[in-house]
């Protein structure tokens, strides 16, 4: 199971709206093999998660580790998450969470769940953020070295970047 690839999951299934069945299979458009099982329901448990799991971002993005633990540990006992060892590469065995007659749902759920558990216990309770950029309210996954990521995405980074530097030069020609 790669965690980091889980969280970053966690964070993009945050940013992504989900009004309906074809949003959802937009979504998961590098998982084909689960497009013909996803329902409706889905999408309406998928939108209730995303309202209860982005608080967990806002408090390690405020630095709130106890907050971020308590989230976690109250979506984990709300989800309970079944890990099991793969062996699809016997030279390389490695853990998946347990798809056995889940929905789909419930898999991103277990997924983005213990992705988030395993990254906040691995690399820290406040690798999770709050894009900075003015009118962004995407969240992202920090896994750089000195935890110094800001923006959600690259697209963030320059405008807010281009912005700071039209500021500066007008500040200068006054």
């Amino acid at each position: 199971m790669d965690f980091i690839r889980y969280a970053e999951a966690a964070a993009a299934l945050l940013n992504t709206e989900l009004p309906d069945v074809d949003a959802l299979l937009a979504h998961l458009e590098r998982r084909e093999w689960l497009h013909p099982t996803v329902t409706e329901r889905d999408v309406t448990a998928l939108r209730s998660f995303q309202t209860v799991l982005r608080p967990v971002f806002e408090a390690s993005d405020r630095g709130d580790v106890r907050a971020v633990v308590a989230l976690l540990n109250d979506l984990l006992i709300e989800h309970p998450v079944t890990p099991m060892i793969s062996d699809h590469d016997p030279s390389d065995l490695h853990m998946h969470v347990a798809n056995r007659a889940a929905s789909v749902s419930e898999l991103m759920i277990s997924e983005s769940l213990m992705g988030l558990a395993n990254l906040v216990c691995d690399l820290g309770a406040t690798r999770l953020g709050l894009c900075q950029a003015a009118k962004c309210d995407h969240v992202f996954v920090d896994t750089s070295p000195n935890q110094s990521r800001r923006y959600c995405s690259e697209r963030c980074s320059s405008r807010a970047n281009v912005a700071a530097y039209r500021a500066r030069q007008k500040a200068a020609a006054l």
